[in-house]
Formats: structure tokens, C-alpha cells, sequence
């Protein structure tokens, strides 16, 4: 789970991506959350693009990304979804500490 610092520092680092996916009028399918994770494990934040002709409300296809890719929902501004996931292999984002009590 991240915090407000945390998510803060995403949508800054987030704010020059381009989208890299889109999701039309056939919404969210396995294919496409097979290829997020790819993406993910290389890249740790991405930006997914919700067409206007999606029939899917935009908070369900954000949901439904974030879930399926295990993924922590970043950001959904618009019709754009800010998502990351810390890499295994390729650990690229170093995120600010969280405050211990």
C-alpha cells in the first residue's frame, strides 16, 4: 500500500509518460493484463489510456487493471490510469521511506 508521500512522488515521476496502452471498446482482457505485467516488471510505472468508445465505467477498468496486474493504482485522472509496480528483477523507482511511528 502507498502513501500519500509515496503517490505524490509517482504522479511527478508519471507526469512525462505517454500512454503505452490503451484500452478500447473490448475493455480490460487477459491478453492485455498479460502484457501490463511484462511491461511492468521492466518499466515499474506506466500509463494506460481509456478510449472514449470503452463501454466499461473508467473506475471499473482501473479496478480491474490494478487487481489483475497486482499492481497499486496510482493515479486516474481523466481517462488516463497511473499504475506501478515495484520490479523484481529491474528495480528502476527508489520510492520515499515511509515515516515509522
Amino acid at each position: 500500500m502507498l502513501t500519500g508521500k509515496q503517490k505524490r512522488f509517482l504522479r511527478a515521476q508519471a507526469h512525462h509518460l505517454d500512454p503505452i496502452f490503451q484500452v478500447g471498446k473490448g475493455g480490460v482482457n487477459d491478453a492485455m493484463i498479460s502484457q501490463l505485467r511484462d511491461v511492468l516488471e521492466a518499466r515499474e510505472l506506466i500509463k494506460v489510456r481509456i478510449l472514449d468508445n470503452c463501454e466499461d465505467d473508467k473506475h471499473d477498468v482501473a479496478q480491474s487493471l490494478a487487481a489483475g496486474t497486482r499492481a497499486e493504482l496510482v493515479q486516474l485522472i481523466g481517462l488516463t490510469v497511473v499504475l506501478y509496480k515495484e520490479s523484481r528483477n529491474s528495480k528502476k523507482i527508489e520510492l520515499p521511506k515511509v515515516a515509522k511511528k
